[in-house]
């Protein structure tokens, strides 16, 4: 798979660890369904701390792009749950330091509730 980052000065630079665009070629297109901070031996959350939902969210994304064949490098477009926007710094912050750059494209969206009373929901777009 080859990653093309698109960056044009015509719209803002990007807040946060994220790409403007990402154009990618070659291998599959794999779509992660969104994960939340569960524990996969419990089936729940991780803790009430949103910086561990986001760990273990991430955790889980990563659990299953290794399913698919892939690793963190195939992510193209992430995106972002957040039931409280007032976190976007600590979830960049996480983001950050677990995803590789380049950084994929990402959406990030303020939601009144996700599953399981979640603080935080991620989910991706590969090409393995």
């Amino acid at each position: 798979m080859s990653k093309q980052i698109i960056h044009t000065d015509a719209a803002p630079a990007a807040v946060g660890p994220y790409s403007q665009a990402v154009a990618a070629t070659g291998g599959k297109t794999v779509y992660l369904s969104g994960q939340i901070g569960l524990e996969p031996a419990t089936g729940e959350l991780v803790a009430e701390s949103f910086e561990a939902q986001v760990r273990q969210a991430f955790a889980n994304l990563k659990a299953v792009v290794a399913a698919s064949g892939g690793t963190l490098d195939n992510v193209v477009k992430l995106t972002l749950f957040l039931t409280d926007l007032g976190k976007f710094a600590a979830a960049n912050a996480i983001m950050a330091e677990l995803i590789p750059q380049p950084f994929p494209a990402r959406s990030t969206i303020g939601v009144a509730s996700l599953p399981k009373g979640a603080q935080f929901e991620v989910e991706a777009i590969l090409v393995i």
